[in-house]
């Protein structure tokens, strides 16, 4: 049953990050146009970083499915999950301090999800 648990957790996880991780590094500009037109993009933060940050997305999200999947490296799926709770700690603190407070709730649950997911597959069920 928890097993079923990460891997529901690993893919909802997957899918999110990686959506926003190619919005973050490539900007695609249908994704994006309506956001500019809002004034909320691009966001507050050097373009360098943000394309760092939706690289390591990609990344993490590809590392919560492919090591599990695959049985190749599988150590690395809870290490994703730790990556992404790292990140997402940084979302926390940088969505606060411009108070955007509806931001920091949806940022704390993906991280609450990925350090559940990181403990699942570190401590519960293992792969």
């Amino acid at each position: 049953m928890m097993n079923v648990v990460a891997w529901v957790l690993q893919g909802v996880l997957a899918l999110v990050f990686l959506f926003h991780g190619v919005v973050y590094s490539i900007s695609p500009e249908p994704l994006v146009r309506s956001m500019r037109e809002q004034g909320q993009w691009p966001p507050a933060i050097p373009g360098a970083f943000r394309v760092f940050i939706g690289v390591a997305e990609v990344l993490a999200a590809i590392g919560l499915i492919v090591p599990a999947a695959t049985g190749i490296l599988p150590w690395l799926t809870p290490l994703a999950a730790l990556g992404l709770v790292i990140v997402m700690a940084g979302a926390v603190i940088y969505h606060f301090r411009r108070r955007e407070i509806p931001a920091v709730g949806a940022v704390a649950v993906l991280l609450l999800l990925a350090a559940v997911t990181g403990y699942l597959r570190w401590q519960t069920v293992p792969l």
